[in-house]
C-alpha cells in the first residue's frame, strides 16, 4: 500500500516537473515587412514593439525583404527600434529574398543581424527615377548624411562601418556569405527556428536571449492597421487616386448613377495612402486632364479632348508614384518596376472609362425616334384599344398612348401604322382568323 503512495507521489511530481518548462516557454514575435515600406511601416513597428514590451516577449523578430521605401518612414522605424528595451532581430528572408535601400539601413540599425542564404543587401545610393530613365543623387549634403546615419548605426551594434558606408557611396551589394565575413551582420539562419537556436543566450539591450525553443507568434495588426497597410503600397493607393478621378468624371457625365460618390471614396483613400504627399506635377496633369474630358461631354464627338484628356491623366497617374528621393528610397530597377505596376492598370482603366464616356455621349446625342421612323415597328398592347377607347402600348420599354380602328386586346402585338403628336395608330400585327 505504502508502495504505491510513493508511486502516485513521485508520479505527481514528474508531472509537474513536466509542466513547468512548458509553462515557461518564452516567445518570440515576428514582424514580417514583406514589400514597399510605407508610411505604415513604422506605425506597425511601434505597434509590434508595444505588444512585445507589454506582454513580455523575448524579442521582436523583423523579417524583411524589400525594395526600400520612404526615407522619412525608415528614420521612424530605426528611433522606434532604439527607444524600445525589447530587443529587436534584423532578419532577411526567406531564401532569395533582398533588403535593399531602406531595408539595409533597418538591417544594420537592428540589435543582431542575420540573414538567410541566398538573399542579398545593399544598393542604398539614392536615387531620382522619372519616365525619361534614372539618375543617382550626388548631393553632397544628402549623401553625406545618410552615410553619417548608416556609419552611426554600424558602430553602436559593433558593425563594418566601411561596407555601411560603400553601401551608399558605392551601391555596394553583399550575400549572405560576404556579409557575415564582412561583419556587417551575426548570423546565416536557415529559418527562424534556426536563428532562434542561434542567437539564444546573446546579451542584447542588458538582458540574455532565451530563445532556444521559443513560441513563435506571427505579428497581426489590427484592423485599421491591416487596411492601412494595403492602402498605403504606392500601387494601391496610386490606382485608388486614379479610379476616384474617372469615377468622379463619369458622375459628372450620367447623373444619378452614383459613379461620382464611389469616386470621391477612392480619391480620400487614396489620399490616405500616400500621406496626402502629392506630386504637384502629378495634380497639374490631372487637374487639365479632368478639364479636357468635361470638355469632350460637350463637344460632338469623342475625339480631341477626349484622347488629350486620357493621356493627361495617365501621365499624372506615373507622377503618382513615389519614385522621388527622399519620399522613395530604393534602387532604380525597382522604382521603374513601380511605374509600369501603375501604368499598365491605370491605361487599362483609362481605355475603360474612355469607352464607357464614349457610350455615354453616344446616348446622350442620339436622336429621339419619333414620327415616320416608328411607322412599321412593333410594339405591345398593355390595355384594350378599341375604336372608342384609347389604351397604352409597350414600345423599346416605353409606354405610348394608342389609338385603334379595331379592337385590340392586352398583350397582343400591335405595328404602328400612325402618330399625331404624342399618341400612336395602331392595328393588329396578325389579324384573328
Amino acid at each position: 500500500m505504502k508502495g504505491l503512495q510513493y508511486l502516485s507521489f513521485f508520479s505527481c511530481i514528474l508531472i509537474l516537473l513536466l509542466l513547468i518548462p512548458m509553462a515557461s516557454a518564452e516567445e518570440v514575435m515576428v514582424l514580417e515587412m514583406d514589400d514597399s515600406i510605407t508610411p505604415v511601416a513604422d506605425d506597425m513597428v511601434a505597434d509590434a514593439l508595444a505588444i512585445c514590451e507589454e506582454e513580455g516577449y523575448e524579442a521582436l523578430v523583423i523579417t524583411l525583404n524589400t525594395p526600400g521605401g520612404g526615407l522619412d518612414e525608415t528614420l521612424k522605424i530605426i528611433e522606434n527600434i532604439d527607444d524600445s528595451p525589447v530587443p529587436v532581430i534584423g532578419y532577411v528572408y526567406p531564401e532569395g529574398t533582398k533588403a535593399w535601400s531602406a531595408g539595409t539601413l533597418i538591417l544594420i540599425s537592428t540589435d543582431v543581424a542575420a540573414m538567410a542564404p541566398f538573399t542579398v543587401i545593399g544598393s542604398a545610393q539614392p536615387v531620382s527615377v522619372s519616365p525619361t530613365g534614372s539618375q543617382p543623387i550626388n548631393d553632397s549634403k544628402i549623401i553625406n548624411a545618410i552615410v553619417a546615419l548608416a556609419q552611426e548605426k554600424a558602430s553602436q551594434h559593433d558593425r563594418n562601418v566601411t561596407a555601411a558606408e560603400e553601401f551608399i557611396t558605392k551601391n555596394l551589394n553583399l550575400n549572405a556569405e560576404e556579409a557575415l565575413e564582412a561583419g556587417v551582420i551575426e548570423y546565416i539562419a536557415e529559418d527562424i527556428d534556426d536563428l532562434l537556436v542561434q542567437v539564444d543566450g546573446e546579451n542584447v539591450k542588458g538582458r540574455q536571449l532565451n530563445t532556444s525553443g521559443a513560441d513563435i507568434i506571427p505579428y497581426e495588426p489590427g484592423v485599421s492597421l491591416a487596411f492601412m497597410e494595403i492602402i498605403s503600397n504606392p500601387i494601391v493607393s496610386s490606382l485608388l487616386l486614379m479610379i476616384g478621378i474617372y469615377g468622379i468624371i463619369f458622375g459628372i457625365s450620367s447623373p444619378g448613377v452614383g459613379a461620382e460618390v464611389f469616386g470621391g471614396i477612392s480619391l480620400v483613400l487614396g489620399l490616405i495612402g500616400i500621406g496626402f504627399d502629392v506630386n504637384l506635377a502629378a495634380i497639374f496633369l490631372i487637374g487639365i486632364g479632368i478639364v479636357l474630358l468635361i470638355l469632350e461631354l460637350q463637344a460632338s464627338g469623342f475625339g480631341i479632348f477626349g484622347i488629350a484628356g486620357i493621356i493627361c491623366l495617365v501621365a499624372g497617374s506615373v507622377f503618382l508614384v513615389p519614385n522621388d528621393f527622399p519620399r522613395w528610397y530604393g534602387p532604380a530597377e525597382a522604382q521603374m518596376t513601380m511605374i509600369y505596376y501603375v501604368l499598365v492598370p491605370t491605361a487599362i482603366v483609362a481605355i475603360f472609362f474612355a469607352f464607357a464616356l464614349y457610350k455615354v455621349i453616344q446616348v446622350r446625342k442620339r436622336k429621339p425616334i419619333v414620327g415616320e421612323d416608328m411607322v412599321g415597328e412593333r410594339a405591345e398592347a398593355l390595355d384594350e384599344i378599341s375604336p372608342e377607347n384609347r389604351g397604352y402600348v409597350r414600345y423599346h420599354g416605353e409606354y405610348w398612348k394608342a389609338e385603334s380602328e379595331e379592337t385590340i386586346h392586352p398583350g397582343e402585338k400591335v405595328e404602328i401604322i400612325g402618330k399625331d403628336g404624342p399618341v400612336l395608330t395602331v392595328k393588329l400585327k396578325e389579324n384573328p382568323k
